[in-house]
Formats: C-alpha cells, sequence, structure tokens
C-alpha cells in the first residue's frame, strides 16, 4: 500500500530530497587529484652500448636472434625435454610460493569488491522490543509502579555523496593494489618457471661432469697399472710411481664437491616442486637431453615496458600512490552526508504500522575541517612525496630490466665464444695427452709431460661442459628479461599422476 510513505515523510520533503540528491551527484562527477599516467620515458634505441645495435636474424653461433618475435607462454617447451616440461608443470602447480601469491592474489580482489560498496547507499533495518518499568510514587503516597513494552521497527539509510572523488580514488587505489598483486603473481611463476630451468640445466650439467670425470679417474687408474709396470721393468722411477698416484687421488678429489654439487641441486629442484628430498625422486639428466633454440626472440625495447612483470607491478604502485593523493585532497574538503530513518513505534507489536505511531528523520550534514594542526595539509604532502618515490622506483625498475637484458645478450655472444674456444681445448688437450701417453710407453718423454697432459685433458672437458650448461642457463634468463610471455600463458594441464613417487621416463 501507498499510505506508508506519506504518513511517515511528509509529500512536500520528496521533491526537496531529489533535488538535494540531483544536485551532489552533479558535482561529483569529477575527482580531486591527479589521474594516473604512465611516466614517459625517452626511447631506448637498443639494448646495447651506445654505437651498438642489435639487427635482425643477428647470428649467435648457429642460433639466430629474431627483432620483436614474441615470446611464448609456455617457454621451456622449446628446449624439446620431456623432462624439464614436467617438472615445470608440477612446480607451478604445487609449489607453495604460487599457492600464497593466488591467495593474496584473491584477498586483493575481494578488498576491491568491498571497497567499491562505499559508493552506495548504506541501508539497515532494526526491529526491537523494550521492556520497561517507571515509578509512580508522589508526595509521599506509594503507587504501584508503571510497566510497559514498547516495540519498535525503524530502516535505516545513509550515504556519503562523492562530491571530491575521494571515495572513487580509495576504490581506484584497491584495483590498483588488486592489478600489483596479479603482476606479483606473475612475476612469482616467472621466477620459479626459470628457477626450475636453471636448476634442471645446472644439475645435468654436474651429472656430465661427474660422469667425464669418473672416466678420467678411470684413465688415470689404467695410466698408473702402466707406469707400475714400466717401475718393474726398469723403464720409470719410484717418482713417477709417486706421482701418478698422487695424480688418481686428486682426479677423486675433484669428484668430491661435483657430488656435493649435485645433491644440493636436486634437493633445490625437490623444493621448486613443494617437497621434501625425501619425497620426491629426481630423474637422471644430461646436457645431451636438452635442445637449444635455434632462433631466439627479442622485444623491442619499448615493449619491455608491457612485458616485465617487475615493471608492471612498480607501475601499479605508481598508480595506488597517485590515487591515494587524490584521497588526501578530498580529506581536506567538505564531507556531504545524508542520514535518514523511518519507522514506527507502538505499545503493542499488532499496533506497529498504524496510523499515527510512523516516525522519521532526515539529516543532511556537511564537515569541513577547520583546524587540526596541519595534520591533512602534511599527509597531503606525505602522499605526494610516496608517489614521487614510487614513480622513481618505477624509473630504476625500467632502467634494471634494460640492464638485464643488455647484460644476457652479451653474455649469450660470448657463450658462443668461449664453447667453440672450450672445443677446440678439449680437442688439442685429448690429442695431447693421447701423443704424451704413446712417446711415454715408447720412452720418447718424460712422465712429466703426460703429467700435464693430463691435468690440461681434464680442465679443458670440465670448462667444455661448463660452456655448454652457460649456453642452456644464460637462454633462460632470455627468456626470463624479456617478461616469460605470461600474457600467452593458457592454464597448464595437471601434473601426471606418479611423478612425484617415481622417476620420470
Amino acid at each position: 500500500m501507498n499510505l506508508l510513505p506519506n504518513r511517515l515523510c511528509p509529500r512536500f520533503l520528496w521533491p526537496r530530497i531529489l533535488w538535494l540528491v540531483s544536485g551532489v551527484s552533479l558535482l561529483a562527477g569529477c575527482a580531486v587529484g591527479p589521474d594516473f599516467h604512465r611516466p614517459r620515458i625517452a626511447p631506448v634505441p637498443g639494448y646495447g652500448a651506445p654505437g651498438y645495435v642489435a639487427h635482425d636474424s643477428e647470428p649467435l653461433g648457429k642460433r639466430q636472434i629474431a627483432i620483436g618475435r614474441d615470446i611464448p607462454g609456455a617457454w621451456w617447451r622449446l628446449f624439446r625435454s620431456p623432462v624439464l616440461t614436467r617438472l615445470v608443470i608440477v612446480a607451478l602447480a604445487d609449489n607453495p610460493s604460487i599457492a600464497a601469491a593466488q591467495a593474496t592474489l584473491r584477498q586483493a580482489r575481494e578488498l576491491s569488491l568491498e571497497q567499491r560498496g562505499v559508493l552506495f547507499p548504506s541501508v539497515s533495518g532494526a526491529v526491537a522490543r523494550t521492556r520497561e518499568q517507571l515509578p509512580l510514587s508522589y508526595e509521599g503516597f506509594a503507587s504501584p509502579p508503571l510497566l510497559f513494552s514498547e516495540y519498535g521497527a525503524q530502516l535505516n539509510l545513509s550515504y556519503s555523496f562523492d562530491i571530491w572523488g575521494g571515495l572513487r580514488r580509495a576504490v581506484e587505489q584497491a584495483s590498483a593494489r588488486a592489478e600489483f598483486e596479479g603482476f606479483e603473481l606473475e612475476a612469482t611463476d616467472l621466477a620459479l618457471t626459470a628457477e626450475v630451468a636453471t636448476n634442471t640445466i645446472q644439475a645435468a650439467s654436474l651429472a656430465d661432469q661427474i660422469r667425464v670425470q669418473r672416466e678420467l679417474i678411470g684413465f688415470e687408474q689404467r695410466q698408473l697399472y702402466t707406469v707400475r709396470q714400466q717401475f718393474q721393468l726398469g723403464g720409470a722411477t719410484g717418482t713417477d710411481v709417486a706421482t701418478q698416484e698422487a695424480q688418481v687421488a686428486a682426479a677423486r678429489t675433484v669428484l668430491v664437491p661435483l657430488l656435493t654439487a649435485l645433491a644440493q641441486s636436486r634437493d633445490a629442484l625437490a623444493a621448486d616442486l613443494g617437497r621434501a628430498p625425501s619425497e620426491v625422486v629426481i630423474p637422471p639428466l644430461s646436457l645431451d637431453d636438452l635442445r637449444l633454440p635455434a632462433t631466439l626472440p627479442l622485444s623491442l625495447p619499448a615493449a619491455l615496458l608491457d612485458q616485465r612483470p617487475d615493471i608492471r607491478a612498480a607501475e601499479a604502485v605508481l598508480h595506488q600512490q597517485t590515487a591515494l593523493l587524490g584521497v588526501d585532497i578530498a580529506a581536506r574538503l567538505p564531507q556531504v552526508t545524508l542520514t535518514a530513518s523511518v519507522g514506527s513505534d507502538a505499545a503493542d507489536i499488532h499496533q506497529l504500522f498504524s496510523p499515527g505511531n510512523g516516525m522519521w528523520s532526515l539529516i543532511n550534514q556537511a564537515v569541513q575541517p577547520v583546524f587540526d594542526a596541519g595534520q591533512l595539509l602534511h599527509a597531503q604532502r606525505a602522499q605526494r612525496a610516496a608517489m614521487d618515490n614510487a614513480a622513481a622506483l618505477w624509473r630504476n625498475t625500467v632502467v634494471r630490466a634494460f640492464q638485464n637484458v643488455a647484460d644476457v645478450l652479451v653474455a649469450l655472444r660470448n657463450d658462443e665464444a668461449a664453447l667453440a674456444a672450450s672445443r677446440d681445448e678439449a680437442h688439442a688437450a685429448r690429442r695431447s695427452l693421447s701423443l704424451a701417453s704413446l712417446q711415454y710407453k715408447l720412452g720418447g718423454v718424460s712422465y712429466l709431460t703426460v703429467l700435464i697432459a693430463q691435468q690440461s685433458t681434464q680442465n679443458a672437458i670440465l670448462s667444455l661442459l661448463r660452456a655448454r650448461a652457460a649456453r642452456y642457463t644464460d637462454t633462460v634468463a632470455l627468456y626470463q628479461a624479456l617478461g616469460g610471455g605470461w600474457w600467452h600463458r593458457a592454464d597448464l594441464p595437471s601434473p601426471p599422476p606418479g611423478l612425484l613417487s617415481s622417476p620420470l621416463p
């Protein structure tokens, strides 16, 4: 029925309320404070030093650099290693840091939705029953007290008019916070995938070094057998035998830290998978199981601002601080609120909402800070300093990102030269050792020559394996430095069953 509003709130008040709401709504069309825009930076011609510009299809040994080529979301698949791919999938699914970042993002999104509620009126209802007793004694005459009940029902409405946009700036800040947590999650994903790939490559390299070192120990032991035979025949001295025994012991000594490093790399991989070392079996690995991508992408410097999660996260922080400055500016201006209530009071619950029992109130309030000893002013100035700080940190993040890409490109170019030199060194060292061993058996050279050749061969082979591993790890670093292609990444498949309880094929 339509009688209740007319009894509780006179008809002449409704036009005034509508005029008040309409007028304040027109004033609320703007928001104080600066609008956020990404800071501008001078165009960056390239990643290298002045005078060097990377060219499309720039050679890196047998590989090429493709300027402007996009990065796939699952870049680790380019190494064509089923073991690496499955390790990354399990890590993304089970690593606690990912779960923590996801929970933080969900929290930020819910808080952002909560903050949006301040833009709407708040309505609440209340129903109450009061039982009360009042004395009725007059001039010394005792009389029974008055005992009665009272029933009430009330509907309350409150609304803050966002005339200066302070509430909208607060909503903007909460949305930027959720955006920041989203990019933090992407940065965590990227760091984890790169760490898994690097640890896998490191474990494969160490396994290969251990295999080569054991082969060298076997060679040294066979050489020791030859020297002992030479000694028995009078062709070698006791010093030669002792020297070769020391060489075998030294080779075994080199093996021990390699075994330690391999165990630690496998433990690190287990931690990346979110498991204790005793809960997961890491399969045997070798560098021969990996393939280098034939073509490496290289994003344009301008694209790096959109691709790097750390840059986007720093940008979201600047967005938050810019919005908070608007909140502080609005706090120094008049705050207009509307509070209204409508309801009914009666001595009997059946008489609620009966004619004559209605009540209402309407309060329009504007509050303007007059004196606060400069608190609001200094809060605004402090927030502007926080915004300037966030802008400087964003620029620093951008500069560090360019440096990161430049460093990786230099490392990739030098990796090719180091690998070529290591291959030549290893080939020459093996040939030298073969010739020295043969000449020693024929009595053409001293045993010192053989010993020097052995040491050179050992160092050259290990250096070759490290040079091969460096190409892989620096390739991983390039994908990480360019942002990792998170903008293309679809939901990854669930890890295959049994991956954590048995070795991978």
